[in-house]
């Protein structure tokens, strides 16, 4: 199980840095789930994306609180926004409405959660 722990830890990693360098695409949710597949496999690499100085802290927000940032909040969001704009322009209706749900429904729970 420690084998398979650390290719996802690996995996989700790598979706990470691929969050952090396309714009809709998430950073933190990979790294949670990298932090919880590292934990159980390999505590050193837990405890380097722990230390980072921008991924570190929100993930200890989440681990501890359940909290999310204003700042991380307000971008999520944002994102999510800007892919409804994309995919209105690049598919138009009815595929919009996909988009819209999404932004409602993990929007409305992205600003729900505590700060």
């Amino acid at each position: 199980m420690r084998r398979l722990y650390l290719a996802a830890g690996v995996l989700f990693t790598g979706f990470g840095a691929i969050g952090a360098v396309l714009p809709i695409v998430p950073t933190v949710p990979f790294l949670l789930v990298a932090v919880f597949c590292f934990a159980r496999s390999n505590p050193a690499w837990e405890q380097k994306i722990l230390d980072h100085p921008t991924w570190g802290p929100q993930i200890e927000d989440w681990r501890e609180r359940r909290a999310i940032s204003r700042k991380a909040k307000v971008l999520a969001i944002a994102s999510i926004a800007a892919g409804v704009g994309f995919t209105w322009v690049t598919l138009g209706f009815p595929w919009v409405w996909i988009s819209v749900a999404v932004l409602v429904i993990v929007g409305g729970w992205i600003a729900t959660r505590d700060e």
